[in-house]
């Protein structure tokens, strides 16, 4: 959840400030998987409001809740064309005008209040990332955003060294330690496209392939490697389509081959078919564990074909990838991963011959090592006083820095804490089960029937979910039956009785969060004898 403000003036002396990025988190370990984005409720105390949000890159860790906080702002927001494509598809889904979305080309520079900034074009594992210069009064820094060295990102220019020794020497540089413990190189995309090519090729059946839909470089590769072994391409998750379509619109993918509907996948031979899909994290909405569980609608794996994860493992969601693979190995597919080919991945963030190299050319006066957790930034500020550059702190969220004369002071530490917000949240939440005769004619009525079986760790749908919605709001049943599924392996209770206490206040708040008006539930649970499980 990136989110940073930059302020310059003396404080309580008619400060100004600027917004770099405002990103979100996707709570897996909560129920119904909220969002979880920055809170706003140190900037109200200080009173601090930015004059602009300024977007780094389109990756959801620095855009996604800005159609939550930017309401609350109503200021200028500048982004460069595929972060403010995806914007523009966020805000409109919130319902708020894209008026204030401002397109500003990689390389531009623009002015607000005493900052100056210029967009300055880096390699990262999105198309379009850059880093900030921001001057103001008499100091410059530079605010890294994310970032690699890449000689061959597939998509954009390889980054300009002489660029950043034109701005040096820098005040000071925010800089990102997600890699800098790793000694080396990190990898190029193209080592990785090469890699994908020649594994695709050595496949028999059908192939899936996992990355994140941000990686545009890496669907490419995908759809070139496909194309190379006589494969046809189809695309599978909304976040897939929604991000190739923005992208194809910039004229980012001319390249990737035609596309072919999942629908009519069961028509060709399995040796002429690969899919693009999300999901590479376990997130259970995510097109592969749908593909897992066997609940995809149009497409089944079967013994012969090959999974392949062009991704690494985020931290934290070790359990979720390890519960979908587990549910992977159940349709005797070959899984190919970080961990057994990691020359089908490549990082976008710089390991330690990348950070030298990079501060060799802006050569900063200080480091502010921010990215990843303590040991990341540890090892950062390590590296930076092997080279002569101070880097005094490893700062925390929440904590007020001070760039003066001086150098780097902590000012205050303010303790962040956790702000949840629903992913489709409605104003109001209607009772479950309410026999209120205006509710019934207003908001109708949902009769649901759920077969269920017990299970060593939960419960287990069995066969098909029974519903009937009259004169209700339009229901997702795949998302709702997905969401169901979830929601009785982590329920552990002995009874039916039991289960639907504890199932009807979450179906009540799933409801409450997909639909504008809540009707009245009729909840059946069936029970569902075990030996039936293997006729």
């Amino acid at each position: 959840m990136n989110l940073s403000l930059y302020g310059h003036g003396e404080r309580g002396q008619g400060d100004e400030w600027i917004a770099v990025d405002c990103g979100m988190m996707i709570r897996q370990d909560l129920p119904d998987n909220p969002l979880q984005v920055p809170d706003l409720s140190t900037l109200e105390t200080l009173s601090i409001r930015p004059r602009a949000l300024i977007i780094t890159h389109g990756h959801e860790d620095h855009i996604g809740a800005a159609a939550w906080l930017w309401p609350k702002w109503g200021c200028p927001l500048y982004a460069t064309p595929l972060a403010a494509g995806l914007l523009r598809a966020k805000f409109v889904e919130r319902g708020l005008a894209t008026d204030a979305i401002q397109v500003i080309e990689p390389g531009e520079a623009l002015e607000t209040g005493p900052f100056t900034l210029r967009y300055l074009p880096l390699t990262h594992s999105i198309p379009e990332s850059c880093a900030l210069l921001i001057a103001a009064g008499d100091y410059r820094v530079l605010h890294t955003g994310d970032w690699k060295l890449d000689p061959e990102p597939l998509i954009g220019p390889a980054i300009s060294a002489a660029t950043f020794r034109a701005i040096a020497p820098v005040d000071l540089v925010v800089g990102d330690s997600t890699n800098a413990p790793m000694p080396g190189h990190s990898r190029s995309e193209g080592e990785v496209a090469e890699a994908l090519s020649h594994t695709i090729a050595r496949c028999q059946g059908r192939v899936v392939v996992s990355c994140f839909a941000s990686n545009l470089a890496r669907v490419l590769a995908i759809g070139r490697a496909a194309e190379r072994c006589g494969r046809r391409v189809s695309l599978m998750g909304r976040s897939m389509e929604r991000m190739v379509g923005v992208a194809r619109g910039l004229g980012y993918l001319d390249d990737l081959p035609p596309l072919v509907p999942v629908t009519d996948l069961g028509y060709l031979p399995p040796e002429e078919v690969l899919v693009i899909a999300t999901g590479s994290q376990g997130e259970p909405r995510a097109a592969l564990s749908r593909l897992s569980r066997g609940r995809h609608p149009h497409f089944e794996l079967m013994a012969g074909d090959t999974v392949i994860f062009s991704a690494k493992a985020i931290p934290g969601n070790e359990r979720l990838i390890h519960r979908l693979k587990r549910g992977l190995q159940h349709f005797n597919v070959a899984i190919l991963d970080d961990d057994n080919h990691p020359e089908l991945h490549a990082s976008g963030h710089p390991a330690q011959e990348e950070l030298r190299t990079f501060y060799g050319w802006v050569k900063p006066r200080q480091l502010l090592p921010v990215h990843g957790e303590a040991r990341h930034q540890q090892a950062h500020q390590a590296l930076a006083e092997e080279l002569g550059i101070q880097a005094p702190l490893t700062p925390v969220n929440g904590d007020l820095i001070r760039l003066d004369a001086e150098g780097l002071t902590l000012e205050t530490r303010h303790p962040q804490r956790p702000h949840i917000v629903s992913q489709n949240a409605v104003s109001a939440l209607p009772g479950l089960g309410s026999s209120d005769a205006s509710h019934r004619s207003r908001h109708g009525s949902l009769y649901l029937a759920i077969p269920v079986a017990a299970t060593d760790t939960g419960w287990t749908r069995i066969g098909r979910l029974m519903l009937d919605a009259s004169h209700t709001s339009p229901i997702d049943e795949t998302a709702f039956a997905d969401w169901l599924d979830d929601c009785l392996e982590e329920i552990e209770v002995d009874t039916l009785a039991e289960l639907r206490l504890a199932l009807q206040p979450r179906l009540l708040g799933w409801l409450a969060d997909h639909l504008h008006r809540v009707p009245e539930v009729h909840l059946q649970i069936l029970a569902v004898e075990t030996e039936m499980l293997g006729k």
